[in-house]
C-alpha cells in the first residue's frame, strides 16, 4: 500500500468517525481512485463503472452487498466496533 493510499485511508477513517453519509461516499470514491481507479475497482467488484460513480456520489445509497464488494475489491472490509471501550463490570 502506497503512502497516498494510507493518507486517503486515514481521511476515510476520520470521515467514518464523523458519520456524514455524503462525506463517506465521496471519501470512498477517493479511496477507489487511490486503489487503482473507479474502472479497476468496478471490475474487481463486478459492478458497472457508471453505476459505481453514482453509488459513490454524495446522493448515493449503496446496498450493503455493493459496499462490501467495493471494499473487498480494494482489499478492505467492513468491521463493527463499539463506540466506546467497555467500562469495568459492563462487558
Amino acid at each position: 500500500m502506497g503512502v497516498d493510499n494510507i493518507i486517503t485511508l486515514e481521511k476515510f477513517r476520520r470521515a467514518l468517525k464523523d458519520g456524514d453519509q455524503a462525506d463517506l461516499l465521496v471519501m470512498l470514491r477517493q479511496l477507489a481512485q487511490a486503489f487503482g481507479g473507479i474502472q479497476a475497482v468496478a471490475e474487481q467488484a463486478h459492478l458497472n463503472p457508471t453505476q459505481l460513480y453514482r453509488t459513490l456520489s454524495p446522493k448515493g445509497n449503496p446496498s450493503l452487498s455493493s459496499l462490501a464488494a467495493i471494499l473487498k475489491a480494494m482489499g478492505l472490509r467492513l468491521a463493527v466496533q463499539p463506540l466506546a471501550p467497555p467500562t469495568p463490570g459492563n462487558t
